[in-house]
């Protein structure tokens, strides 16, 4: 029973959304356009399961782009529509679109000057006939089988509000790199936004030492620093090779008496390096694909400036 009844539910809500396709015309592109040259926020509301619809799509104008927030018409009636300006736009949701706490606004909102916007199943309601724009959000039936809970008109009209937020953010021409300044706290943004110098070890924590030096003064370098690797540089000072762990595992394998040699006859020479500019995951796709555990970081004349660990990838939450 429950399953066939849930099947239900979802073919009704998937046929309802699959009529809305045949509705996005030439008023909808005026819409999107108008929105897009909007100098103030989107202001979205409603009352009820329509008005969690609002706070929904207010939430996904925001992350993508649009400025704007959410105004609970109940509160708006009582000093919040002091946050209204006319050179914001309201949409309004409302199914029947005679919801008295959303039509208790709209002389107020002509007042102001902001232009209104109503999804509304009914197109011939107080709300749609006062708005500059309407978009048709009505269904068939609800998915309710006595017809009272909104859930098929809720869904529509989720719908009809992330058409016009993903339309908005194309016409906007919004970057990831955009989204991810929206979204700091996030695995995307982390991707898009943080950079090597945000999570390096800093040239103090890094032993940086001559070519010329020996082996057992580096590793003593090495752990008292408690890195995993030392960065090699010539004369200048400039990044010539790498000794890590791996290299001391090597050369011991080999035989020699590794701990008089010096640095530059047993480091990894030419190392892969990056630049604290680059962003983070840049250098966790290089230390991936080399299959390699830390990467220097360098200055612009190829110094060292630090080094990347993928502990220190691990910790920045990154991956």
């Amino acid at each position: 029973m429950s399953i066939s009844l849930a099947k239900k539910v979802l073919e009704n809500e998937s046929k309802a959304v699959g009529a809305l396709v045949d509705r996005i015309d030439e008023e909808f592109e005026k819409i999107i356009s108008i929105l897009a040259e909007n100098k103030g926020r989107v202001i979205v509301t409603g009352m009820g399961k329509p008005g969690f619809i609002a706070q929904k799509v207010s939430a996904t104008m925001s992350s993508t782009g649009t400025p704007s927030l959410y105004l609970h018409p109940a509160e708006a009636l009582h000093g919040d529509l002091g946050r209204v300006t006319s050179e914001d736009i309201i949409i309004a949701f409302s199914n029947s679109g005679e919801t008295e706490e959303v039509v208790r606004l709209l002389p107020i909102i002509k007042k102001i000057g902001a232009k209104l916007i109503s999804i509304t199943g009914n197109k011939g309601s107080t709300l749609a006939v006062n708005s500059d724009f309407t978009i048709d959000s009505s269904v068939e039936k609800e998915a309710c089988p006595m017809g009272l809970a909104p859930t098929t008109s809720t869904t529509a009209m989720l719908a009809l509000g992330d058409a016009i937020a993903i339309a908005l953010l194309k016409k906007k021409n919004i970057k990831p790199k955009d989204f991810a300044l929206y979204h700091p706290g996030g695995s995307l943004g982390k991707r898009l936004l943080l950079k090597v110098e945000d999570i390096m070890r800093p040239k103090e924590k890094t032993p940086i030492v001559q070519k010329g030096a020996l082996v057992k003064d580096v590793l003593l370098e090495i752990t008292h620093l408690r890195a995993g690797s030392a960065s090699v540089v010539d004369s200048d000072g400039k990044l010539i090779g790498i000794f890590t762990d791996g290299d001391l595992r090597r050369h011991f394998e080999e035989g020699k008496d590794l701990l008089t040699c010096e640095i530059g006859d047993v480091m990894t020479a030419s190392p892969v390096s990056i630049t604290g500019e680059r962003l983070a995951a840049e250098a966790f796709k290089i230390l991936s694909n080399k299959n390699i555990d830390e990467i220097p970081v360098v200055d612009k004349d190829g110094r060292p400036a630090g080094v990347l660990d993928v502990q220190d990838i691990l910790k920045a939450g990154l991956v």
